[in-house]
């Protein structure tokens, strides 16, 4: 399994699971239904219990005495098996909340499933890590996430102006342990590079770090 293979995969989101947020204080920004993520779960995985699965490792009541509200957290732990080698997975991090007590037009107002609610958002958070629904996340559309403003997050930084990438900061990039592959690159496998290329085409800061890599190799072949 390559490294953007899940990502990849599970990125779109079809337009008949996303519902803008017409009114309160996420006007303006864009849902995603629960269940198309537990739909694309199944279809990467298996069935929730065998091939995917979640645990929740803490629930709590956050209470605010300015406001008097009090909201539902929810922590867990999103599990998956590899379809390739049916190992299991570290477990994903999510931490979800919900009101509790909110205040109303009507009065204090008591939800009796919130702790669901909570749930939901644990999960929709420990999904985002493998890439699900990342295209709504990514795009210039405002999210839960977005600032008030309503301007679309920053876009990676570029390397500045006049500064050169090195080669060994492209293999850092590029490959975690930097030293081996710049060995690799030293020993003239552009076979390797090129591999890596196809596989992360749509990564334009780790195309640049090839694209020095390949150029210090061409120029040590000379």
């Amino acid at each position: 399994m390559t490294k953007l293979e899940i990502y990849n995969a599970a990125k779109a989101v079809p337009e008949n699971a996303q519902r803008p947020i017409e009114a309160g204080r996420l006007k303006g920004k864009t849902d995603i239904n629960p269940m198309w993520r537990i739909k694309r779960l199944t279809e990467l995985f298996g069935p929730c219990g065998t091939g995917w699965w979640y645990e929740i490792t803490d629930k709590r009541i956050e209470r605010d005495d300015q406001t008097g509200t009090s909201a539902a957290i929810v922590d867990i732990r999103l599990y998956y098996k590899d379809p390739e080698t049916g190992e299991p997975s570290h477990g994903i991090p999510g931490t979800g909340g919900a009101s509790f007590v909110s205040h109303e037009k009507s009065g204090a107002y008591l939800s009796d499933e919130c702790y669901k609610m909570a749930l939901t958002d644990a999960l929709s958070v420990s999904c985002k890590a493998l890439g699900i629904g990342a295209d709504v996340y990514w795009s210039a559309d405002k999210t839960k996430y977005t600032g008030d403003s309503g301007a679309p997050a920053a876009a990676p930084a570029e390397e500045p102006a006049g500064k050169t990438m090195t080669p060994k900061e492209a293999a850092r990039m590029v490959c975690p342990d930097g030293r081996k592959l710049l060995d690799v690159v030293k020993a003239g496998d552009g076979a390797y590079l090129a591999e890596l290329q196809l596989d992360e085409k749509t990564d334009p800061l780790l195309l640049t770090g090839i694209a020095v890599l390949t150029k210090w190799m061409e120029e040590k072949a000379k």
